[in-house]
């Protein structure tokens, strides 16, 4: 490892070109604060400079890290970028300020900045080597048309399908530059030639950096890890990536573009793009998508927990430590792989049985079970056959919801269900089932049929957050009775659940007797036990409906004969139909067709006793 002195002028001085891996994050420095720092930095410097020209004491703004790539005959020596982009890009951008607003006032700067800029002379690729930088594909069109506005854009780089009217933070960077360059050298109105050469003088001689030239044997990706003074913090799935793909320098040049960047693209130029940065929220933790994805893939290689918040030292260490692939691109497979799973989960397509799962996930909130999900549809083998398995792993927890079981001990039972799947001598399929039926214990144990029965019929589930998971439950209802009837199963309608039996049925609703409640009246005990129960079965699934609109309040707590022909009129749903065969509605009939309900859940979520039958009707 060299290190050199050098100022901001000197990085650029002489024929030369450094590029930036495809796989280093985009350009990501802001007015505030990057660049507002920095340009006071520049102001000190020249402040310095008029106060004592004698004196040469740079001010250091940070360290790059470079590594010289081997060229060939009329090739221009290139460097590849360990870290340190985000300055290398900036220097660019504000060099390109100040040679354009020389430029604009007819000042001799801007041909001396302009070599600061482009190389000249031989090349075998002058198109792509005349640039000092070569950015990383999504800055490549906004970078080089600030550098030469000139160059025909879609030979150097194809334009982006889905950034239409975004504004690019190196065109931001350098509109911030050009009105600052602008306001330091007009004084009055009058443009001052000595206030440019001043400026000038301080980018020349007032401003250094600490270029780190590597050599064979440095260790690139942890001097990356810690030379990060002023930049944005990097994420886990940022430090992932590069120390990926650090592993995999010294694949040389193709065409002046580094080989390494095929393989960038291949595999993890989709997870740079913007639905891995979008964030979501498991637990109390909101991370980028990404940082979850990586997460979970981790859990399941390893077979056991690990901490969004250590995952790339973990990652770092199971790397080094157990060296579980072959190879670099045999490792970045890998998270593709995982990553076309994660996603048919994230986007909850209901015709794709890993997007059903992933609609299931999120209204139980189990992300707890995604390392084991990522295991059966990638390294299991199962093939057709995942949808039964996400069928077991689905009644598994639904069960146990509805029987009130805790969710506390999830993340543990998944993953050590992992590690026992992979190394049974059995079928997947008959693996799974034997883990998840083998605890007896209530913080792992899986429902039978009688257990679910007694709870489904008596244990109140409407209550506190838990309206998405019995919307999932009447929706499934739902699908398997018109799938019966080989009707359309599309639901186009965002729908709501609804009480049959309001919760405020005193006014209207007699009890089972027929006696009506008067809220004003001391009870006896016997209907305070009838009170007690209805307000108990009120909640129960055999009481509940989807509507695909909302009542009049009115209407929703008003008396039978006012409520049911409403709710019937939303006959389009099957749940609704069904409805047509009472003729009264009271704890009895509540029963009745919770019990109906049941037995197609049955066939949905079936029974543990029942090994290796788990087919679901999606």
């Amino acid at each position: 490892m060299r290190p050199y002195t050098r100022s901001v002028i000197e990085l650029f001085d002489s024929k030369k070109r450094y590029l930036i891996p495809l796989y280093q994050r985009q350009y990501a420095w802001k007015v505030n604060p990057q660049l507002e720092l920095l340009w006071e930095d520049i102001e000190r410097a020249v402040d310095r400079l008029e106060a004592n020209r004698t004196v040469r004491a740079p001010h250091f703004m940070g360290a790059i890290v470079i590594s010289q790539i081997q060229t060939f005959g009329t090739q221009v020596q290139a460097y590849e970028v360990i870290d340190g982009q985000q300055r290398l890009t900036t220097f660019q951008l504000l060099l390109a300020a100040f040679r354009d607003v020389a430029r604009k006032f007819g000042s001799d700067y801007a041909s001396e900045v302009n070599k600061h800029l482009l190389n000249d002379g031989i090349m075998e690729d002058p198109l792509v080597e005349r640039f000092k930088l070569w950015p990383s594909m999504a800055d490549r069109r906004s970078l080089v048309a600030i550098v030469d506005p000139e160059t025909d854009l879609d030979r150097i780089a194809p334009a982006p399908d889905d950034e239409d009217g975004v504004l690019r933070p190196s065109v931001a960077s350098y509109e911030y530059f050009r009105e600052k360059v602008e306001d330091h050298v007009v004084l009055d109105g009058t443009f001052s030639l000595l206030r440019m050469e001043r400026l000038f003088e301080a980018l020349k001689d007032g401003l250094a950096v600490v270029s780190i030239e590597l050599e064979g044997g440095d260790d690139a990706q942890t001097i990356f890890e810690t030379l990060n003074s002023r930049g944005v913090d990097l994420s886990a799935g940022d430090l992932m990536r590069n120390f990926i793909f650090q592993r995999a320098k010294g694949l040389g040049l193709t065409g002046g573009s580094l080989n390494v960047d095929d393989l960038y693209r291949r595999h993890w130029s989709p997870l740079d793009g913007w639905f891995w940065r979008e964030g979501e929220t498991r637990g109390r933790q909101s991370k980028p998508r990404l940082d979850w994805l990586l997460t979970d893939h981790l859990s399941m290689k390893q077979g056991g927990l690990v901490s969004v918040d250590a995952l790339f030292e973990s990652y770092r260490r199971w790397i080094l430590n157990d060296r579980p692939f072959a190879s670099v691109e045999a490792e970045l497979e890998s998270i593709s792989n995982s990553a076309a799973v994660e996603r048919r989960l994230m986007q909850q397509e209901q015709d794709d049985a890993l997007g059903r799962f992933g609609s299931f996930a999120r209204a139980f909130d189990v992300s707890t079970a995604m390392p084991l999900v990522l295991y059966l549809a990638t390294d299991g083998g199962l093939g057709d056959d995942i949808r039964s398995a996400l069928t077991m792993i689905e009644s598994f927890i639904l069960r146990r919801d509805i029987c009130g079981l805790t969710t506390k001990n999830y993340n543990r039972i998944f993953v050590d269900i992992v590690g026992k799947v992979r190394n049974s001598d059995a079928p997947t399929l008959v693996a799974l089932n034997d883990e998840l039926v083998r605890s007896t214990a209530d913080s792992a144990r899986w429902p039978d049929d009688a257990e679910w029965l007694k709870e489904w019929q008596n244990r109140e589930q409407y209550k506190g957050a838990r309206q998405a998971r019995i919307r999932y439950i009447l929706e499934s209802i739902e699908m398997a009775k018109r799938s019966r009837k080989n009707e359309d199963i599309q639901i186009r309608s965002a729908l709501t659940i609804e009480h049959i039996m309001p919760r405020n049925w005193k006014e209207h609703w007699p009890l089972q007797n027929g006696e009506d409640v008067d809220a004003s009246a001391l009870l006896d005990l016997e209907q305070v036990a009838e009170v007690v129960r209805r307000d108990r079965l009120v909640n129960t699934i055999g009481n509940l409906t989807l509507l695909t609109g909302s009542l009049n309040p009115s209407v929703s707590n008003g008396s039978f004969g006012t409520k049911l022909p409403a709710v019937r009129a939303y006959s389009s749903l099957a749940l609704n139909r069904d409805l047509e065969q009472y003729d009264h509605w009271d704890e009895e009939t509540i029963q009745h067709r919770g019990a109906a309900l049941f037995k197609i859940a049955q066939q949905i979520w079936p029974n543990p006793t029942a090994r290796n039958t788990a087919v679901g009707l999606r």
